[in-house]
């Protein structure tokens, strides 16, 4: 593990000041259920349907940016797994109508911290459910056994296009993207 004297600026500043908005995010029924080890299938299929409503216009804004090939987007896009795990067209799914805006580098940057970080947490989700006997969904599966490896490139590449002129943008991006998807799971 990292002293935090070893752990980049932008990434320390990330996880402690969107700590509140990420813990407020957990709060959601779902986690709730998980927490307390008594998910149901319902509850799963409503969760991840609610991403995709959130997830999906995300992942439009990201296409619309020219990124270089280490980002690997076409592999970090991962929507259409939520689609195959629950086996309905994409047009009867909700979609959040208020997505955060993604117009300037750190602020796609912000917003990719949140969805990729949901990788890692998407691990935990998965044997959560395991151990529930609820069948295991794609999506939470993240990258698989490469998924610490692609967080820790994340990590990387979010490290070099930081700048200190960008670190605020970044930072208010990544909270505004925590704040985003909060409401839109608390919505019915």
């Amino acid at each position: 593990m990292l002293s935090s004297s070893s752990v980049p600026e932008i990434l320390q500043r990330l996880r402690s000041e969107t700590r509140p908005y990420h813990d407020a995010l957990e709060q959601n029924s779902f986690n709730q259920e998980l927490t307390a080890g008594v998910p149901s299938r319902e509850a799963t299929e409503h969760f991840l349907r609610k991403l995709y409503g959130f997830l999906q216009p995300y992942e439009e804004q990201l296409w619309q940016h020219a990124l270089p090939e280490a980002w690997e987007i076409e592999r970090r896009s991962r929507a259409h797994l939520i689609l195959q795990d629950l086996q309905v067209p994409a047009a009867s799914l909700p979609r959040c109508p208020a997505m955060p805006p993604l117009q300037t580098w750190p602020q796609l940057l912000g917003a990719m911290y949140v969805l990729e970080g949901s990788t890692l947490g998407g691990q935990v989700i998965a044997r959560q459910l395991a151990k529930a006997g609820i069948p295991t969904r794609t999506y939470f599966k993240g990258y698989g056994e490469q998924t610490g490896p692609m967080w820790k490139s994340f990590c990387s590449l979010l490290t070099q296009a930081a700048t200190e002129t960008n670190h605020d943008e970044i930072v208010q991006s990544a909270s505004r993207t925590f704040q985003h998807l909060e409401a839109w799971l608390q919505q019915p």
